[in-house]
């Protein structure tokens, strides 16, 4: 068969080590949690073959690229349905799965952060992730606060799923070779159905902390507050790379009842 180009304006890197596959794959846990699995990219199908040879949960395969599309129509003839031609982005994920499903995949590292927001906005459905990504975007999800990693993604992907990072991997087992480090973490849902706040206005807030993080939450946050009434709030005159997911949510939840 022939091979599938790696195509730079979809951020493709190829893995080539079985192992690494092999310890990617393994590195989910179903243990009841959920019956299916979506591989988002597989490219040629180094995760895919590990993947398919699980009895535990049933594969899905996404991939936006028609030559890998075809490429892997070829390789696995029995997927049928199960092998997408399509954008994970665009992915009607009630329509699509009639149950709870992991994701796994060696992400394009230029749509990472939209895969990840991707997830959040389908976290009801969404268990589990395990993913390799830049190694500095790895970081970012796994940082705690204090942290110059630690922002807006820490904080919303912390407030719904725990976040380990697993392990680094370097770039000469990809093709093409990527310029930086990879590394794959595992988010694990937690049982915060709510977080007890107004979320729509936790997600202002932190996303209006961070944009300005340079600034006080007192001046980041400025047409969020009232001022007078919060004068005296002493969280106000921290940076938000200090305050926790708990933080956040108590600092709505004191924002709402000053208003």
């Amino acid at each position: 068969m022939t091979l599938v180009r790696a195509k730079k304006h979809l951020g493709q890197h190829f893995l080539t080590d079985k192992n690494i596959a092999s310890k990617i794959v393994d590195s989910l846990r179903p243990a009841g949690k959920y019956k299916q699995v979506l591989e988002v990219g597989p490219g040629m199908g180094i995760l895919s073959d590990f993947l398919l040879q699980k009895t535990d949960y049933e594969t899905f395969l996404i991939d936006i690229d028609t030559e890998s599309y075809n490429y892997l129509k070829k390789r696995y003839p029995n997927l049928g349905p199960r092998l997408l031609n399509a954008d994970f982005l665009e992915l009607d994920f009630k329509a699509t799965f009639n149950d709870s499903l992991a994701v796994i995949g060696n992400f394009p590292y230029n749509i990472s952060s939209q895969i990840l927001f991707k997830i959040l906005d389908n976290r009801q459905q969404v268990p589990e992730v395990v993913g390799m990504f830049q190694k500095e975007v790895a970081e970012r999800c796994a940082s705690k606060p204090g942290s110059k990693e630690y922002g807006i993604l820490s904080v919303f992907l912390q407030a719904y799923y725990k976040v380990e990072y697993l392990f680094t991997v370097k770039a000469g087992v990809f093709n093409p070779p990527p310029k930086v480090l990879s590394a794959v973490i595992r988010l694990t849902r937690n049982d915060n159905q709510e977080l007890g706040c107004d979320e729509k206005l936790f997600w202002q807030v932190v996303k209006a902390g961070f944009n300005q993080r340079r600034k006080t939450l007192r001046n980041a946050l400025s047409s969020l507050i009232n001022k007078e009434k919060m004068v005296d709030d002493k969280t106000l005159d921290l940076r938000a790379e200090r305050l926790s997911v708990a933080d956040f949510v108590k600092l709505t939840n004191d924002i709402v009842a000053n208003r």
